[in-house]
């Protein structure tokens, strides 16, 4: 067979197995950019910040299960193969994320609106949990060894292209309908909309064919008949599984989580950033390092995996904590002087009844303009009590809706860009480095668990650990960061210790069905 029917086979097989895995990171991550509007959906409407917490719990409920996911459809995938089992993974997250656009909110049925969300939630990560490995897996399956970490990191990019898609539509249905509907019913049109991409990815997927090596081992009679226990009862292969997790992908996890996720919930909910501003800001940073993903998994084919991986992981340590300290001093607008300021609109002023007291809340909202085009809404308030002798009590004033000056808003983007960067660094080669650990016949099953237990119990609670340990008293803005840096420092004291950089044997692609 020439060259070029190989290079055409095989980008088939990357475009067919990449679509259906971003539709899937798709599905998952709507969830996480919509954190703030669905906690107010959710629970009662004086829940106040336990909301978003709350919300976020339910979010890093569907990354907790991710392991169990990847037991249960890895081990179908190594008993009946690739194509089938991602194909029943696609399904269920595609239904799972429709019908979370259908669940009334807390006011029509209490409780049950966020019990229903997390048991959909939980069915989101038993899926991702199968759909990655076997993604990874199919496409490294049909990869050359020698550019397998070319070919497995458009993979790689899905993950951050499901993100990115995610938050384009979020943006694009705000804009199309306005912030106030979107807020009250907006925000379930892209969970709907996923319908429809699930749908052409089942068709795609449909027509894809068995990868060679599990054909091959399957026309042998060589099918493990219980990879569970040929992956974690066998002491040299037990021992890889954890080497992969806690030297590598428990820190690119959190290194992951960190740069995209958290970054966005900082920027919004602590720097109180506008919601386009700050979702603006995280699609172009994606926008500008996504190539790097190809670029990294690349050079890793030539240097090997180890380094560039661990590489990212010490960047993060170093720099996470100056470049958050650079989000919150340039949105501080509490020291803004009145030479700056081009305009400040009309006060709103609302008066709200404190039930059975008799005492009112009084906010004033004002839209304060800066000569350099940023802007931001002033809340003054006070309470004024029904005993007239009694004086108000002045709250400190708040600022939201904090929309950037042009030079800000670029070197919000760079820095998003960075840890991004790093994102591709920590991610790029890890699906090739987690193929070659494995052999063929347990290779789904190995893979999967300490990728989803990395990425979806490390990684995946970063936003919501992060923001507990800063809600605490004595906490300041930037004690969440102490987390992934702690996770990531650890993760790279292993991998650095015990991790092998062997590089891609270019002859092993028969030897390794064996």
């Amino acid at each position: 067979m020439s060259q070029e029917p190989q290079q055409s086979s095989i980008f088939k097989v990357i475009g067919a197995s990449s679509l259906g895995t971003l539709i899937e990171w798709y599905d998952f991550y709507i969830f996480g950019s919509l954190a703030t509007i669905i906690g107010t959906q959710l629970f009662p409407a004086d829940a106040g910040a336990s909301a978003l917490i709350n919300t976020l719990a339910i979010f890093a409920a569907g990354f907790i299960v991710r392991p169990f996911g990847a037991l249960v459809f890895g081990r179908l995938g190594d008993l009946i193969g690739r194509k089938y089992t991602f194909l029943l993974t696609l399904v269920l997250m595609g239904g799972s994320t429709f019908l979370i656009g259908l669940i009334p909110s807390y006011s029509s049925i209490g409780y049950a609106a966020p019990i229903l969300v997390l048991i959909l939630r939980l069915i989101q990560g038993l899926a991702l949990g199968g759909e990655y490995g076997g993604a990874a897996t199919y496409v490294a399956e049909h990869a050359p060894a020698n550019k397998r970490g070319f070919f497995t990191s458009w993979i790689q990019t899905t993950a951050t292209g499901g993100l990115f898609l995610s938050l384009g539509i979020i943006v694009l249905t705000k804009n199309l309908v306005g912030a106030e509907s979107f807020a009250d019913w907006g925000w379930r049109i892209p969970f709907l909309l996923s319908i429809l991409l699930v749908g052409v990815s089942i068709y795609i997927r449909m027509k894809m064919h068995e990868s060679p090596m599990f054909s091959k081992l399957k026309s042998e009679g060589k099918v493990s008949k219980n990879p569970l226990k040929e992956s974690f009862s066998h002491k040299a292969n037990f021992k890889m599984v954890l080497l992969a997790l806690f030297g590598a992908t428990m820190g690119q996890g959190v290194i992951w989580y960190t740069g995209q996720f958290y970054a966005q919930s900082f920027i919004e909910n602590t720097c109180h950033v506008d919601f386009n501003d700050s979702r603006y800001i995280l699609l172009w940073g994606i926008a500008f390092a996504t190539p790097f993903f190809v670029i990294f998994g690349s050079w890793s084919d030539k240097v090997g995996r180890k380094w560039i991986m661990l590489a990212g992981m010490l960047l993060g340590v170093i720099f996470y904590r100056p470049i958050y300290q650079v989000f919150l001093d340039d949105t501080d607008v509490s020291k803004v002087e009145q030479k700056d300021i081009a305009s400040v609109s009309d006060p709103v002023v609302m008066r709200t009844a404190i039930a059975e007291t008799g005492d009112s809340l009084i906010t004033t909202t004002s839209t304060v303009t800066l000569l350099n085009g940023a802007s931001f809404q002033k809340i003054q308030s006070h309470t004024k009590y029904a005993d007239p002798g009694k004086p108000a009590l002045e709250m400190p004033d708040a600022y939201k809706d904090k929309k950037l000056s042009t030079p800000v808003f670029w070197k919000f983007v760079a820095l998003i860009f960075f840890q991004i960067l790093l994102v591709t660094m920590v991610y790029g080669p890890i699906a090739a480095f987690l193929v070659e650990l494995f052999p063929t016949k347990i290779r789904y099953t190995s893979m999967s668990l300490p990728y989803h237990v990395g990425n979806g119990v490390f990684g995946g609670l970063v936003p919501f650990i992060a923001t507990l340990i800063a809600s605490f008293s004595g906490s300041t803005p930037l004690s969440g960061l102490w987390y992934p840096i702690g996770i990531a420092a650890l993760s790279l004291l292993i991998g650095t210790v015990y991790l092998s950089n062997k590089k891609p044997d270019h002859n092993e692609a028969e030897a390794e069905t064996h």
